[in-house]
């Protein structure tokens, strides 16, 4: 059950989103699991989830306040607040805004949690543009309305292999290119009990449709950089597989045996394994076929 004044501040929620212009149109884009509501609960550690059933949110909870990855669609905004006060948090302890990759399922809400929480906006250097531009300059989604986004200002731009610390929480940006410029997998330490952890958050290895592979003047390296983005995947160690979707994972499936109560439900290396190696074939299949229609 929601705490008793959620429906107050689900109305002046609605009331401050169309003040500032943010009223977003979910679109025939969104599909129906993005907005439908999953039962926030602990991975382990301190890392929690808290997404859609479509759509993946992690918070990792510390002392000195919270670290929030992906802020989803403007609509998801409310559900996000009833998932981090249902597991007993405060929204407004959000310290950090991170993101997994800057296409608007993933991003359109940064800007009303920033107003919200007052968190700092931090993102690979090669989404900034992106970010800020509200995804005019994607180079697949620029001039696709329903895919723009409220522009968000970014407080600190990463570069791979930079950390993002907050209280005992440390994390650490990879770039992961290609699905977008700046695509991250972010990695972290989860300690569980008398073991610690490896976990891995995939940004995402898909290869979307309509993505030009060859000969692609808006992003003249995307197949090199999806190359780059599966050596470091594969590069990765990886006990607690998790990512920007929940299918990516099989996060129905692993939740269900977590409410069995079996150990660690989520520890998965060799899931994390053949899901990077499919989606690799998937990438090399996209590529080799484009090539010959060159």
């Amino acid at each position: 059950m929601l705490h008793k004044g959620f429906s107050l501040w689900i109305i002046l929620m609605g009331a401050f989103i169309a003040v500032i212009g943010l009223a977003g149109k979910l679109c025939a884009q969104v599909n129906p699991d993005w907005t439908e509501p999953f039962p926030p609960f602990r991975i382990a550690g301190n890392l929690y989830y808290m997404g859609s059933k479509g759509l993946a949110n992690y918070l990792i909870t510390t002392s000195q306040g919270h670290i929030l990855i992906n802020s989803d669609l403007e609509a998801n905004v409310p559900l996000i607040r009833a998932s981090v006060d249902k597991l007993g948090f405060k929204f407004t302890d959000i310290k950090i805004l991170l993101i997994s990759h800057a296409h608007w399922d993933h991003c359109a809400g940064s800007v009303a949690i920033k107003a919200l929480t007052g968190a700092k906006y931090m993102v690979m250097d090669a989404d900034v543009s992106a970010v800020e531009s509200g995804g005019k300059t994607d180079f697949q989604y620029g001039n696709v309305a329903t895919s723009l986004f409220p522009p968000t200002k970014v407080d600190r731009v990463l570069h791979d292999g930079g950390e993002v610390k907050l209280g005992d929480a440390v994390l650490v940006a990879h770039l992961t290119p290609g699905h977008t410029k700046g695509c991250t997998t972010w990695t972290m330490k989860v300690p569980e009990g008398k073991s610690t952890y490896n976990v891995v958050i995939i940004g995402s290895p898909n290869v979307n449709p309509g993505y030009q592979l060859v000969n692609n003047a808006a992003y003249p390296q995307i197949a090199a950089d999806y190359e780059r983005m599966f050596r470091v995947l594969k590069s990765l160690p990886c006990d607690i597989f998790l990512g920007a979707h929940g299918d990516y994972f099989d996060l129905e499936t692993k939740y269900a045996r977590l409410k069995g109560n079996a150990q660690m439900a989520f520890i998965d290396s060799e899931g994390y394994k053949k899901y990077v190696a499919e989606k690799e074939r998937a990438f090399r299949a996209a590529l080799a076929k484009q090539r010959l229609l060159q």
